[in-house]
């Protein structure tokens, strides 16, 4: 099947929230091709710990592509340590201007817990206005559900699991099975 006749996968709602110092990325367990649900709690946020940095980063995308990313992402900080901000941008240096790279079909937020970034193939790595973000198919309802929670007297966890349980209630490709990361700034 060639690839503009092969139904997408979709199924990845991440919400990033930045609040009280702490930062928590959040993730849904679906996975989805075409119209069909193929797992319900695959696992799309995970922990860093290159050169002993703590990180936390999750995917929207192809898996393949973000686990190739992640790697990446793990041996810039290597290089860079202490400086996600420089590794984040080497990374998308590195994602633009690849041959191989620039085929990956994945986005990442990622966090220090000082910082908050979303990374793309596009060159991109932006820092949110207001400290949520959120990527995916769900991402537009997670965000906006997200900052209108911000001005709560709600936690940084409890902001980004309420925003998903919307983003699942709207989205079909989301569902309300998440991994939880959180890290202090």
């Amino acid at each position: 099947m060639a690839k503009e006749e092969f139904p997408g996968w979709h199924g990845t709602t991440i919400i990033g929230v930045r609040k009280g110092g702490k930062v928590v990325i959040a993730g849904d367990g679906q996975v989805s091709l075409g119209q069909t649900v193929i797992k319900g709690t695959a696992r799309k946020v995970r922990r860093l710990s290159p050169g002993g940095m703590d990180v936390i980063a999750g995917f929207a995308g192809s898996t393949a592509d973000a686990f190739t990313l992640l790697e990446r992402l793990e041996k810039k900080l290597e290089a860079t340590p202490g400086q996600l901000a420089r590794a984040s941008v080497e990374l998308a240096k590195d994602w633009r201007t690849d041959k191989y790279l620039q085929k990956l079909e994945a986005m990442l937020i990622v966090s220090d817990g000082k910082e908050l970034f979303v990374i793309t193939g596009a060159g991109d790595v932006l820092e949110p206005e207001h400290d949520v973000t959120a990527i995916g198919s769900g991402g537009n309802f997670a965000l906006a559900a997200g900052r209108a929670l911000m001005d709560t007297d709600l936690d940084a966890e409890e902001i980004a699991r309420k925003a998903m349980a919307i983003a699942a209630d709207i989205c079909v490709y989301t569902n309300g099975k998440l991994t939880v990361e959180t890290i202090n700034a």
